[in-house]
């Protein structure tokens, strides 16, 4: 089996011709001549084939081209049995061996099939998929095959990354920004270090273009870095690996080829100890792995840092070395596969749901592709699993005009999308240009830092929420200012322009936990008094989700019941969307409370079918 780090060595295959050129050609004539079903095979086995690979593949190996593709095996892991189990750690090392093991009982016979024929390929475990270089008759013999499902492209594809515009290093300088920026200001995650939160215990993982880990802001914060000496393996990994036009290939320490990893990782965590407090949870570590080349990516690329994710392995290693211990806890994704450019929609959703399995929440970029409705159309944003961000002006509540909306189309689903939104314009951050540098830049790749930083806040803040996926989503969710919008087949809050709405972290941490495995404290029996209450439910992106609306309260600030706790206090608005994190049958017992009494509504139950 080859190593997952790179392709089968050209000098190997270039010695094996020069020994066996005979019979290689000999064999070569064989296979493609072959009826066989490892071999083009006849006339229905190829239209068969052929419903079975990608247009991007058939356009690119046309007229004797080669290009590079995945094989998708047929048989893939069921990830089921990672919902039950109670911490991250019990989860990654299910999730981890359930797909390392499926790939090493299916993939042998490809393996030994391309091996033989000296073919250019790359095994992965995290999709049951082999990445292979090959003619259209290499993909056609292998799409003729019953243990593969389909063929799809591996494009170069080149994200349009945001901008940055140089920016003031601190406070001894004219027109100096404020030491803690407006950004993480206006998502309230001051107050919440004020609780004595700020991210610790919690690893963010960077998935961009590198990181220049000796940055003031960043340094201090790298997992690798112990204040004295620094150990890149498990926390730095390089999916790079040919050309690099800044850090060459297979860099063996974290590096930065554009700016925007450094700069994104920053609103996270960054933190210089000074006037540049420019992260939301300074108290987190993180680590990183490269998947862009001055935002040249690949789909290989990506599935190779979303694997080394999983279970981190040394540098200069290889994926069975792995160590699901060590894996971080978010990771933050600006950057997009993009349909258009031959990613197929389908190709990052495996990689994106294990993980989720695993308990690492990825938030992802809705993307920049403007005010047009239903324009959210590239890998990863639209999938269910990614927690995807929008983004506002910041200060504002208002749309930035170049945020991607919603529904979902490309897949056929009509998913509401973004699931959330934060401050993404005229955001400064870290620099890769020296160790004290800061730039400026807007895009929903600076909403979704901001994001990732809050839930590292939440994480700490609450323990009982650390990695459990869908009960920290609806605790953000539930606690965001709400902004409603009539905009791209929306109604009011969620919508399809900014989701759920900005983020306030102070309110997702003040406002209880809405995890089912919370210890429940109950209230005492509610006083009735003149609060009316009336209540509906509907599924949003399968999760259950409940409208409640009132009049009546009389307090400036009323507290949310959902079977006998407050899940929320919030202001006396006379609405509010309750995702409860659940998925089918459910029933939710509802009343609303004047703040800090027990002076409540009338109890109105909402029920769910499956």
């Amino acid at each position: 089996m080859t190593s997952n780090r790179a392709f089968t060595s050209p000098r190997l295959r270039r010695l094996f011709c020069s020994l066996f050129i005979v019979a290689a050609a000999v064999a070569a004539l064989g296979a493609f001549g072959s009826s066989d079903p490892s071999g083009l095979g006849s006339s229905p086995e190829r239209t068969t084939a052929a419903t079975k690979i990608a247009p991007w593949v058939m356009e690119h190996t046309a007229n004797g081209q080669q290009a590079e593709f995945f094989v998708v095996l047929a048989d893939q892991a069921d990830l089921g049995g990672a919902a039950a189990l109670p911490t991250k750690n019990e989860k990654g090392r299910y999730v981890r061996d359930v797909l390392w093991n499926k790939s090493q009982t299916t993939q042998g016979p490809l393996l030994q099939w391309l091996g033989e024929r000296g073919i250019e390929h790359q095994s992965f475990y995290i999709v049951n998929a082999i990445l292979v270089k090959g003619s259209r008759e290499i993909a056609e013999m292998l799409a003729t095959r019953s243990d593969v499902t389909r063929v799809e492209g591996n494009p170069h594809i080149q994200n349009s990354l945001p901008q940055p515009v140089p920016a003031t290093e601190g406070s001894s300088q004219p027109g100096a920004p404020a030491t803690i920026e407006p950004g993480i200001v206006y998502t309230h995650a001051p107050n919440v270090w004020a609780l004595g939160f700020n991210g610790q215990n919690i690893v963010v993982g960077s998935a961009d273009t590198g990181v220049r880990w000796t940055h003031n802001a960043l340094k201090p914060h790298y997992r690798g870095w112990n204040g004295v000496t620094a150990d890149h393996n498990y926390n730095w990994h390089d999916s790079v690996h040919s050309g690099g036009i800044v850090c060459g290939p297979d860099s063996p320490q974290p590096c930065d080829d554009d700016n925007h990893g450094s700069a994104t990782t920053g609103i996270a965590i960054g933190d210089d100890g000074g006037a540049n407090q420019i992260g939301m949870a300074p108290g987190a570590k993180w680590i990183a792995c490269r998947n862009m080349d001055k935002g040249a990516g690949t789909p290989a690329r990506y599935i190779e840092c979303m694997e080394f994710f999983l279970a981190p392995y040394p540098v200069g290693g290889n994926p069975s070395q792995g160590d699901t211990t060590l894996a971080p806890d978010i990771t933050i994704n600006s950057w997009a596969c993009p349909t258009p450019e031959g990613c197929s929609v389908n190709t990052l959703q495996g990689a994106v749901e294990a993980q989720a399995a695993a308990g690492i929440m990825m938030v992802v970029a809705a993307g920049n592709s403007g005010s047009r409705c239903a324009n959210l159309t590239d890998p990863p944003s639209f999938y269910a699993a990614s927690y995807t961000v929008g983004a506002l002006n910041t200060g504002t509540d208002s749309v930035a005009f170049f945020s991607s909306r919603g529904p979902v189309t490309v897949d056929g689903s009509g998913r509401m999308k973004p699931d959330i939104a934060a401050p993404g314009t005229n955001t400064r951050s870290a620099s890769n240009s020296s160790d004290n540098a800061y730039t400026i830049a807007s895009g929903t790749s600076m909403a979704t830092p901001h994001v990732a930083g809050a839930m590292a806040l939440l994480w700490s803040a609450i323990p009982s929420l650390q990695n459990q996926i869908d009960p920290s989503r609806a605790a953000l969710n539930n606690a965001a200012v709400h902004i409603a919008s009539t905009k791209c087949g929306s109604a009011g809050s969620p919508n399809n322009v900014l989701g759920w709405g900005r983020v306030d972290i102070l309110s997702a941490v003040t406002s209880g936990t809405p995890t089912p495995t919370a210890t429940p404290t109950a209230t005492p029996t509610p006083t009735p008094g003149p609060i009316t209450l009336s209540a509906r439910g509907k599924k949003v992106g399968g999760i259950n989700t409940s409208r409640l609306t009132w009049s009546g309260a009389i307090s400036n600030n009323v507290d949310v019941n959902r079977n006998g706790i407050v899940i929320a206090a919030v202001p006396n608005t006379g609405i509010y969307v309750d995702s409860t994190g659940t998925t089918g049958q459910a029933s939710f017992a509802y009343n609303v409370c004047e703040a800090g009494t027990q002076t409540c509504s009338n109890t109105v139950t909402v029920n769910f079918g499956p």
